[in-house]
């Protein structure tokens, strides 16, 4: 560290401003990164012949601004390596799909270029969520969360009491919740999410019309996924189905030579499953949209060329209405469109 510090003994500046401006333009330029550990206080003073007053003073300030912070019996360490004018940004999301990958590049473009965002996927770990939120909690100006868990048995769960606490450690109005949240954190935060009960029902019924032509619904819903899905998928999915007198059954997945019949619904989860069952469809000489239909939960690029219909968050909005909370310090609840997208496969 000390060889890039330059402190100038005929400037007007005071000593321990030039401090701090030498040590934010070295982690600025990369020479300083996150975690490192710099120079204590004595080793400082003693190195450029400055009082232990002014390096104090320097580090005191430093501190203040979250660019460095101090263990105690251990030292002095950069917490920030990006450039201290940009907005930095956490952002924690459970697993790297193509839609959730959606949602964070339209937060990056919508943010512009003066703002610098580390994206962390933590895999649903609540153990792993806990250590980053720990060793970052001062690190950046914004905390984007994507809240989703897996408990020991591979079931979902949105929250655990350990991660609300952790949660309310971090600054309010520097915390925004994305795609599930829990009402019962009551804070000065940002919400931008999905309604998962109410949005599979709500979509379902748009197309209720197409659907009451097929004579099963089948909803193929992975017990223990890797990434478990929010049960209250099931829940909306039961509540439409009781509605409009349709026969239902729930799958735990698409296996080879599973059992197909004219007249099936497919609404599938992951996309290994709709693989498989558009394979099978054709091996069974099927025609998607007049033999069996095919519902598959989330858009991509790729669904759409195929023509796949889809019941979809906009994931692009969630990621644009989040950017313009951070930009312009907004709080509230924000809940993101959900809508049935009709092609061939109904």
């Amino acid at each position: 560290m000390m060889k890039f510090i330059k402190i100038d003994e005929e400037s007007r500046v005071p000593k321990y401003q030039q401090i701090i401006d030498s040590i934010i333009h070295n982690i600025s330029e990369g020479n300083l990164t996150m975690g490192q550990k710099i120079a204590s206080i004595n080793m400082f003073s003693e190195e450029f012949y400055l009082s232990r007053d002014t390096v104090e003073k320097a580090y005191s300030i430093l501190k203040e601004r979250n660019i460095i912070n101090a263990i105690r019996g251990k030292g002095y360490y950069v917490n920030r390596t990006k450039l201290i004018s940009k907005i930095n940004i956490l952002f924690l999301v459970n697993k790297l799909s193509s839609y959730k990958l959606r949602t964070y590049n339209s937060f990056i473009n919508s943010l512009g270029a003066n703002s610098h965002t580390d994206l962390i996927i933590y895999h649903c770990d609540e153990s792993l969520f806990l250590n980053l939120l720990e060793k970052n909690k001062a690190a950046y100006d914004y905390y984007v969360i994507m809240p989703h868990f897996k408990t020991d048995d591979l079931k979902h769960i949105s929250f655990t009491d350990n991660v609300i606490k952790s949660i309310e450690k971090l600054p309010q109005e520097k915390l925004v919740i994305l795609d599930n949240i829990k009402p019962e954190i009551k804070s000065n935060h940002a919400e931008i999410y999905q309604d998962f009960e109410n949005d599979i029902y709500n979509a379902l019924k748009e197309g209720v019309s197409k659907i009451k032509k097929y004579k099963k619904i089948i909803l193929v819903y992975p017990e223990k996924a890797v990434y478990p899905y929010p049960r209250r998928i099931l829940h909306g999915f039961r509540k439409f189905c009781v509605e409009f007198n349709l026969d239902f059954e729930i799958l735990d997945g698409v296996i080879h030579d599973m059992i197909i019949k004219k007249g099936d619904l497919f609404i599938t989860i992951e996309e290994s499953d709709l693989v498989n069952l558009v394979k099978q469809a054709k091996e069974d000489e099927f025609i998607l949209g007049e033999d069996i239909g095919i519902i598959s939960y989330n858009d991509t690029p790729l669904k759409d060329l195929l023509g796949i219909t889809v019941i979809s968050t906009d994931f692009k909005i969630m990621g644009e209405t989040a950017a313009d909370m951070v930009l312009h310090n907004k709080k509230g609840s924000v809940k993101v469109p959900f809508n049935l997208i009709e092609r061939d496969s109904l």
